[in-house]
């Protein structure tokens, strides 16, 4: 997936308000960004590191920009939210992802559960449907080089409602997959941050005991684009 239009430099000054963040752009000027992350974005919200901006489209929307990448410890880091999921559905569409292949159709935000869309819905006459939940990773507390990725950055009572729900699909006859992708370059495994939420590491190994399948794909970073890798270690 590349971005549509190149990406503005600049040097991170805070987020706050959940969704927005001051930007000094290279040139000096300072703009306020969306910053389409709802986490906490612990670990890659520091002040004084580099980021990247895409500009809008829409010369009607309030915020020019949106935050897109920033530098931590020489590794970019794609902290925008909505984007994972259109790259999980471009690498399966690709036949990139080699446990998810096999499937003629392809939907996105399809209802199911209680009151919930899935992200990725896979069908294929003569197999069970196939349920896949995605989740953007970007935390790293760790700077050493066996230290893993990490997930969830806060508690997450949504996250956690979501596996109840793919195990029920699993128990119904159907294919459920957790699938985490790890939007930076400097980690080879996720593992789960059971001190941050405990409750959703005990849903997630609720989950695999049900049949839940989990999966872990990492990214190539650039400037000009993002697109899913290889699979990293799940160390759960």
């Amino acid at each position: 997936m590349n971005f549509p239009d190149p990406l503005i430099a600049g040097t991170l000054v805070r987020r706050y308000k959940r969704f927005l963040s001051d930007v000094t752009l290279d040139g000096g000027d300072v703009v306020t960004a969306h910053c389409a992350n709802s986490g906490s974005m612990l670990s890659v919200d520091t002040a004084g590191s580099p980021v990247w901006l895409s500009p809008a489209r829409n010369p009607k929307r309030k915020l020019r920009y949106t935050w897109e990448l920033i530098e931590i410890g020489g590794s970019l880091v794609g902290i925008n939210t909505a984007l994972p999921n259109g790259l999980v559905e471009e690498a399966v569409l690709a036949g990139a992802i080699a446990e998810l292949t096999g499937y003629g159709s392809l939907r996105r935000e399809v209802p199911y559960g209680r009151n919930s869309r899935i992200d990725l819905k896979l069908e294929e006459a003569g197999r069970p449907p196939c349920y896949v939940e995605v989740k953007n990773v970007t935390m790293r507390r760790g700077s050493g080089p066996d230290d893993p990725a990490e997930f969830p950055d806060s508690v997450t009572t949504r996250g956690t409602k979501h596996l109840g729900e793919l195990a029920d699909r699993v128990e119904a006859g159907e294919r459920a997959v957790m699938f985490y992708l790890v939007q930076r370059q400097d980690c080879d495994r996720l593992t789960i941050a059971k001190d941050i939420d405990p409750a959703y590491a005990e849903a997630l190994d609720r989950a695999m005991v049900v049949g839940v399948e989990v999966l872990c794909y990492g990214c190539n970073m650039s400037t000009q684009g993002i697109t899913v890798a290889e699979p990293l270690e799940l160390a759960l």
